[in-house]
C-alpha cells in the first residue's frame, strides 16, 4: 500500500540533510517501510527505510533538535 502525502512532510535524513517526504510505501508487517524523499539541496529524489528517516523538528508536536 502507498500513502501519498497531501502536503509533503519535512524530514531529516542521513543525519543532517533536510528534505520532504512525498509518499511512503508499506513493505509488509515485518519490514521497514520505504519513504520517497526529495532533498532540499539539489532536488535529488532518494528512497529511505523507516530506520533512516526522522520527522523534522516541530515545536507544535514537541519534536526538538537535541
Amino acid at each position: 500500500m502507498i500513502h501519498e502525502f497531501r502536503r509533503p512532510l519535512p524530514v531529516v535524513v542521513e543525519g543532517t540533510r533536510e528534505g520532504y517526504a512525498l509518499y511512503v510505501e508499506s513493505s509488509g508487517m515485518w519490514e521497514n517501510d520505504t519513504w520517497c524523499v526529495v532533498l532540499c539541496d539539489g532536488g535529488i529524489v532518494r528512497h529511505y527505510t523507516t530506520s533512516q528517516i526522522s520527522v523534522h523538528l516541530n515545536a507544535t508536536f514537541g519534536i526538538r533538535r537535541e
